[in-house]
């Protein structure tokens, strides 16, 4: 995708906005889509415009979404894999503790073996 847009890019703009070779225009391709956005080469006409944020909302899309995706998932995990109270839903707080902070039920004191 990024070798794509890049051509593009270098057939939009050209030498005169700074995209002098393909290359060149690929790099700029691989930090916009990775949000890096050094601002060392920048399209000027509204059609590089027009392409360089389609091309920022795509990289949005395949790095920030999933990776926000992964962080709620892991805490999802993180939160169901702690003791709670079958009555109120609630976790043992503080760790140690003889009873549920917000139901008061008595918790069961596992046997060490």
């Amino acid at each position: 995708m990024v070798t794509i847009v890049g051509i593009l890019m270098y057939i939009i703009e050209g030498d005169e906005s700074g995209f002098t070779s393909i290359p060149l225009s690929i790099y700029w391709a691989i930090v916009t889509i990775t949000t890096v956005g050094y601002g060392d080469i920048s399209p000027q006409s509204p059609l590089g415009q027009f392409l360089a944020s389609f091309l920022m909302i795509i990289g949005y899309g395949i790095i920030a979404v999933p990776t926000g995706i992964v962080t709620i998932e892991m805490a999802r995990a993180t939160e169901e894999a702690k003791e709670k109270c079958a009555d109120c839903s609630s976790p043992i707080y503080p760790k140690g503790a003889n009873f549920f902070s917000n139901c008061g039920k008595e918790l069961q004191k596992k046997s060490q073996a």
